[in-house]
């Protein structure tokens, strides 16, 4: 299957975890700031993520880049996400940018796969949730970073 996992990351924590699912599927890597319009379009399966910045936005490089994803047909392809974020510190806006990427992709008639349940998470609000389930794989690297990879590989368990 040929998959592409692009990212938005200014701190380098999403840039890792992007790194770490890309490598275990064998996919292309590609920050968002580098992504063209064909490379959402050119995949069997196109992986998106990115932290959420101050109360709930998108992050820099996705701002500033969001033209190339709205700009593409997306018609019937299967797209993932995930997010990054910090539930105790902002409890009310956890991965609320992976909710924003959702919105987008569906709008441009993706088909999202690979929602997850929030157990094990400790917040008060999320846009990235649809009838009780996230969008996509929630990471928290601040306090929970010791589960992240168990949270990938059953992630991407559950993507094949």
């Amino acid at each position: 299957m040929n998959v592409t996992v692009i990212f938005g990351s200014d701190a380098g924590a999403t840039k890792e975890v992007a790194s770490r699912i890309a490598k275990r599927i064998g996919a292309r890597l590609l920050d968002v700031q580098e992504a063209r319009t064909a490379d959402y379009e050119g995949c069997d399966l196109l992986i998106l993520g990115g932290p959420t910045y101050g109360m709930g936005e998108l992050q820099t490089d996705w701002d500033l880049y969001i033209n190339q994803l709205k700009g593409a047909d997306l018609l019937s392809r299967k797209v993932a996400l995930f997010g990054t974020g910090d539930q105790m510190t902002y409890p009310d806006s956890f991965v609320d940018a992976m909710g924003i990427l959702y919105d987008k992709v569906v709008a441009r008639g993706a088909e999202v796969i690979g929602f997850t349940d929030t157990a094990g998470y400790d917040f008060s609000c999320s846009t990235a949730l649809r009838d009780g389930r996230f969008v996509g794989l929630a990471l928290d690297e601040d306090t929970q970073s010791n589960l992240t990879n168990g949270r990938i590989d059953a992630w991407l368990e559950q993507l094949r």
